[in-house]
């Protein structure tokens, strides 16, 4: 999740790919290098000096709660988690529930750019919402499902890859267009 801030995802695979090759893509192999070294390993996915830190606060996080082991994470209820990984330095609320949806499979819903950029445009929210005002929208909306949640934002990162585009839409196109408020 930290990799893929602000930056497209070959750049990530490409960073995660370097990582493998110097057997370096576990929480502990990460703990042990320091910031240059994984600054160097992670360079393709951009701003890697930030993420380098961020990274290594995220897995000092995990290796010093959690002991690196995903399974630590069980009767931990899934507030407390977001409240921790809040806390980490560089994890943002979209960062954390990334985290908590993706990688510790709870249900927690994901708000990005392509979720406001869809939401705005179709007139379900104004554009001022903070994130927790659209999450709860949706948390409040859809039963509360993990693989729904994974299935929605997956739809939306599609429609916002695809026709939702920042410059350009492709409104006529789009498979949401049935849906979109037209102006009389």
């Amino acid at each position: 999740a930290v990799l893929t801030q602000n930056t497209n995802w070959s750049n990530v695979e490409k960073a995660i790919r370097n990582l493998e090759k110097a057997r370096k893509l576990t929480p502990h192999a990460i703990n042990r290098l320091s910031e240059r070294e994984l600054a160097v390993l992670i360079r393709p996915s951009g701003y890697f000096n930030v993420k380098a830190k961020r990274l290594k606060s995220l897995v000092r996080w995990y290796v010093g709660e959690y002991r690196g082991k995903i399974e630590n994470f069980s009767g931990v209820p899934t507030g407390k988690l977001r409240e921790e990984l809040l806390g980490v330095y560089g994890i943002g609320e979209e960062t954390a529930d990334s985290i908590l949806c993706y990688a510790l499979k709870r249900k927690s819903f994901v708000v990005d750019t392509y979720t406001r950029r869809v939401l705005y445009r179709h007139r379900l929210i104004k554009g001022k919402e903070s994130y927790g005002e659209i999450k709860e929208l949706f948390e409040s909306s859809l039963p509360k499902s993990l693989p729904l949640y994974n299935d929605f934002h997956a739809q939306i990162v599609a429609v916002g890859n695809n026709y939702c585009t920042p410059r350009k839409p492709k409104c006529g196109e789009c498979p949401l267009n049935i849906f979109a408020v037209r102006k009389s």
